[in-house]
């Protein structure tokens, strides 16, 4: 009996002890629940455990960022709460080889529109004429230079302004889109800052007086003036036949600076034309150089034994003898 009675008990005794437990655990569950605790600790534990996150890093940033892809085909992005530049090397894109070599031709122009331009009644403007040096088919060096005169009574006014022969230059840069296309088709843009320093006058001005019915002539003398400009352009270029070729272009301009004189602005400029128009054109024929042998080539031969030239050569005569 006092067996049974001490088994029973021990029953008993774990049964509460189980209840217990269960008690105990349902009502931290509740406390966790109802009030959870936050400490320093659990407030910044998401922020530490991500701080070596290299990939939450790089999406919070570019996230916040904007983008662009530089000419190594590499995606560069400019953090617009930092303005900071950064690359993200998992975003590399493909980078274009050159198909043609660094130096690939150089070109001489003549440019005709001026005359064209005069045989249909323009009163200024004589010849054009450039170099330009391709590299890759791609970028292209141009330096222009040229004479312009100007001689123009202008219909319904009583005057008559002169530029004599003046001499005008260009320098600049064309970019070929189509660098990786065949060079007898092209298409491209292109910057140009032009100069000129030449002379004007305006004669036979005439002024007539109403009032007393007189009519008053006279001249303004020659004045010297110096003008930069600013070009942008844009043209084509087609083959005609072997190194020839011919192409247009069509200009913007605008003067960046100019000396002033004292009796008003010259009405033409040698290379600009009419200061009044700030678009015009330019028609060429082109002669177009090979520059390929300017590029290194490889060695035909590869030597490729361990044995010094010198001691080679001295072994075959050894072995002549």
């Amino acid at each position: 009996m006092k067996t049974q009675r001490s088994i029973h008990l021990r029953i008993f005794a774990a049964l509460i002890a189980a209840v217990a437990v269960i008690a105990v655990s349902a009502q931290t569950q509740t406390k966790r629940r109802i009030t959870p605790v936050e400490t320093p600790a659990t407030m910044t534990q998401t922020i530490n455990e991500a701080r070596n996150d290299s990939a939450r890093i790089i999406a919070a940033r570019i996230a916040r960022s904007t983008h662009y892809h530089d000419e190594q085909g590499r995606t560069v992005y400019v953090d617009t709460v930092t303005g900071e530049q950064w690359m993200d090397s998992t975003a590399l894109l493909p980078v274009v080889k050159m198909k043609y070599p660094l130096f690939d031709a150089a070109s001489v122009s003549v440019d005709v529109w001026d005359p064209l331009m005069r045989a249909f009644g323009q009163k200024y403007g004589l010849f054009g004429a450039g170099v330009e040096l391709s590299l890759h088919n791609r970028y292209k060096p141009v330096f222009e230079l040229g004479l312009g005169q100007a001689s123009n009574t202008p219909s319904g006014n009583n005057f008559t302004y002169r530029s004599p022969m003046s001499v005008f230059f260009r320098i600049g840069m064309n970019y070929n889109f189509l660098y990786n296309s065949s060079p007898d088709y092209q298409f491209y843009g292109g910057v140009r800052y032009g100069f000129s320093s030449f002379k004007y006058s305006v004669d036979n001005v005439t002024i007539d007086g109403s009032y007393w019915d007189e009519t008053a002539t006279f001249n303004i003398p020659s004045q010297t003036s110096t003008v930069g400009w600013f070009e942008l352009v844009f043209g084509l270029r087609v083959k005609l036949w072997g190194p020839l070729s011919a192409g247009w272009a069509f200009k913007y301009h605008t003067i960046l600076h100019e000396t002033a004189v004292g009796n008003g602005q010259p009405w033409y400029i040698p290379g600009y034309g009419s200061r009044n128009a700030s678009v015009t054109g330019s028609f060429s024929f082109t002669y177009t150089f090979s520059l390929s042998k300017m590029n290194k080539h490889k060695a035909d031969e590869v030597i490729t034994s361990d044995v010094e030239p010198s001691a080679a050569s001295q072994e075959t005569t050894e072995a002549a003898d």
